[in-house]
């Protein structure tokens, strides 16, 4: 028998999200009938120990008998349980300072880490991602944040709404100013970004139409992709693959899009060898014409210079004073621009994106984990096993060398 344990999220501020919800760690069971499921117990999960014991799931807390712990956040480092393998969102792979000391306890403690951004199939396709719900959610606050910059309209905040169709009934209220919005990226978090607009009845227009065509008598939006705001250093023909692969050989074209662009929606993967899209200096400069960023991907100090920090779902948009360049109460000042960046959006939602998630889980990761890896899926994202970095991250080795100076 395979003990799986859900563990109770501990990173705060908390995440009310859970890999699985009632109903389906009960289709698990059921499904691959070699498991058995335990969910630690949580005050603030979105689905309540009542629900889980409702459908006969135990709620233990000690799980220290389970093989596999699953859960969403990072694990705070005193709640590790040594010699188990464990699935969360670690925040490492791109050697994020605050997780060092994250990593270097999971190695200490024998622990094998499979992080869910690391499952890929054989082409190097994520897996399963709670992206789609980060840029519905990230859209949303958006809106939010433009009725409150112009006074026009407010918004329900996104967690008070008890699901994606009471949001949906918010966004009756919308009147947006005839503002230009652009959003960048093609994914996940792109696609729930635009599917909000859309039902926010937002025009979407071409890239043409948004550079030739000035201001509109409506608010419209752009989607735009990589070739759209880079070109090749050496005047090449842009290349997609060429790009995702070595992004140094580029530089931002972004300028002819911000000099005409008052809310930027980011939902474009940045590889921290690509080109900012815009500099600090460039946005001290009088053509300079954005003054919202929702920043979805939230890369802290990364392609978009304003998000330097970030938000939290209470408090989720600060002001940028791009004159000093530093971070301001929200909407302080007309002339600051207005940031929206909070690392955890999903979350507002927390039952629909959990089932979501779950769904996903079940579908494309289980059959992985639970039944023999023979395609390898669980093998290329483990990330550590017994005390070792796995090869595909040696490159994390440096990252994780340094003295460590945290209690294990």
């Amino acid at each position: 028998m395979l003990h799986i344990g859900i563990i109770r999220e501990g990173k705060i501020p908390t995440d009310k999200r859970t890999p699985l919800s009632p109903v389906q760690c009960q289709s698990v069971m059921q499904k691959f009938p070699h498991t058995k499921i335990s969910v630690q117990p949580s005050p603030v999960r979105c689905f309540k120990d009542e629900e889980y014991e409702s459908v006969g799931i135990e709620i233990r807390e000690d799980l220290s008998e389970c093989d596999i712990l699953l859960g969403i956040k990072e694990v705070p480092i005193n709640m590790l349980i040594p010699n188990k393998t464990y699935l969360f969102f670690s925040h490492t792979i791109k050697k994020q300072a605050h997780n060092r000391k994250l990593l270097q306890s999971i190695l200490k403690k024998n622990i094998k880490l499979v992080d869910y951004e690391t499952l890929t199939n054989a082409k190097g396709e994520r897996l399963i991602a709670f992206g789609w719900y980060a840029g519905w959610v990230g859209a949303y606050n958006a809106l939010l944040m433009c009725g409150k910059r112009y006074g026009l309209f407010e918004l329900k905040r996104a967690f008070q709404c008890f699901d994606k169709a009471e949001m949906l009934k918010e966004l009756e209220k919308v009147k947006l100013p005839p503002i230009k919005i652009a959003l960048t990226g093609g994914g996940r978090v792109a696609t729930g970004a635009v599917e909000l607009l859309e039902k926010a009845k937002v025009k979407r227009v071409s890239v043409q139409e948004y550079l030739q065509n000035g201001d509109f008598q409506e608010a419209v939006y752009v989607q735009l992709r990589s070739a759209d705001y880079h070109t090749h250093k050496e005047g090449k023909t842009f290349i997609q693959e060429e790009f995702y692969q070595h992004p140094e050989r580029f530089v931002s074209t972004f300028s002819r899009f911000y000099a005409i662009t008052d809310l930027l929606i980011a939902c474009a993967y940045w590889n921290p060898n690509a080109p900012l899209l815009f500099t600090k200096q460039e946005m001290r400069q009088p053509n300079f014409r954005i003054s919202m960023v929702a920043d979805i991907t939230c890369d802290i100090d990364g392609s978009i210079p304003c998000t330097q920090q970030s938000a939290n779902i209470l408090d989720p948009v600060y002001d940028y004073n791009k004159e000093s360049e530093t971070v301001c109460a929200s909407f302080s000042d007309f002339s600051h621009i207005n940031v929206m960046a909070v690392d955890n959006l999903p979350t507002e939602l927390p039952r629909d994106a959990s089932e979501y998630f779950g769904g996903v889980l079940i579908e494309n990761i289980f059959p992985h984990l639970l039944c023999g890896d023979k395609e390898k899926v669980i093998q290329r994202a483990t990330i550590a096993e017994n005390g070792k970095l796995m090869p595909n991250f040696a490159y994390l080795e440096e990252y994780v060398s340094e003295p460590q100076t945290v209690d294990l």
